[in-house]
């Protein structure tokens, strides 16, 4: 259940999902796509439990609520469709010795689409969203705006309401980023910079270093050339590595031996899960304290 990604939406502290709450979600559950559909989408169990929304104690005053958005999407490319409606239209002008016109394509389309449509490959999808209500956020393992803005509304279509925002900063992401990395400011103490970044320019030429020994030092000729850091490679406490983006979405999301390490073995399969939700969590709502603090985000009322 470690999340790869992480774009974080600010909520009002407290808005934790309530069993009323938790009901609705529950009565929001994905249905199989149907064979004239291209998609459909709805809630998921997160694991092999009887909860659709799964719950852990982070602390005595902290909760994390996990839910899963599932999705079932038919895989009917346009090219398909296309190459099939050139065979239609060829055959028919042999036949009638005239070209179909605009109307007449459309139809025949939408009668390809229609036939065509419930023999389509179903690809199954899932992306895993974190509440954290007394720290006002949500966590959506993906690194797509849209994927993650898709997440929080089917949350939202399900209770009715839920005020989830993108993060607003108080101080520009990719400045402070650049600082960082020139050294034009000091790096938190719980902070150390990775071996990966990108740097860009204000036309759009961008530079990206990975697997760097030194990042700094390879990438200074571009800082002095005016470049600014887009995305930063960081580890956190010596035990969470991951990318931070200019848009404050973190990307390659990765506990380190240090953080695994903290949790406990367990040989019954419900204790397990609980232990690797607070793991994952903890460690979560760890990134986006960091982001908070350093970043000075705004609180949402």
């Amino acid at each position: 259940m470690q999340p790869r990604n992480l774009t974080f939406f600010a909520i009002p502290k407290g808005t934790m999902p309530t069993p009323n709450d938790r009901e609705l979600i529950a009565e929001c559950a994905l249905k199989p796509v149907g064979p004239l559909e291209m998609s459909s989408r709805g809630f998921v169990k997160p694991y092999a439990g009887d909860e659709m929304v799964a719950t852990a104690v982070l602390s005595s005053t902290t909760d994390l609520a996990w839910f899963t958005v599932g999705g079932e999407d038919r895989m009917l490319p346009s090219a398909v469709v296309n190459a099939e409606l050139g065979k239609r239209l060829a055959k028919i002008e042999e036949q009638e010795g005239r070209k179909p016109g605009g109307r007449a394509r459309k139809r025949i389309k939408d009668y390809l689409i229609h036939e065509m449509l419930p023999k389509a490959f179903v690809k199954p999808s899932r992306v895993d969203g974190y509440i954290v209500a007394n720290m006002g956020f949500v966590a959506v393992d993906t690194a797509s705006r849209k994927q993650a803005e898709g997440a929080v509304s089917e949350v939202r279509s399900a209770l009715g309401s839920f005020p989830a925002l993108p993060l607003n900063a108080g101080v520009p992401p990719s400045m402070i980023l650049t600082n960082w990395l020139s050294g034009a400011i000091a790096v938190p103490d719980n902070l150390t910079i990775g071996s990966d970044c990108t740097l860009a320019t204000l036309d759009g030429s961008k530079v990206r270093i990975t697997g760097s020994g030194d990042t700094r030092g390879d990438a200074a000729q571009h800082l002095e050339a005016g470049m600014q850091v887009t995305r930063l490679g960081l580890v956190l406490e010596d035990k969470i590595s991951f990318e931070l983006g200019e848009d404050l979405v973190v990307r390659k999301f990765k506990l380190l031996d240090g953080a695994v390490d903290d949790m406990a073995e367990h040989e019954d399969m419900a204790a397990e899960m609980q232990a690797r939700m607070y793991l994952t969590g903890f460690n979560i709502a760890r990134v986006f304290e960091m982001l908070r603090v350093q970043f000075w985000l705004s609180a949402v009322e």
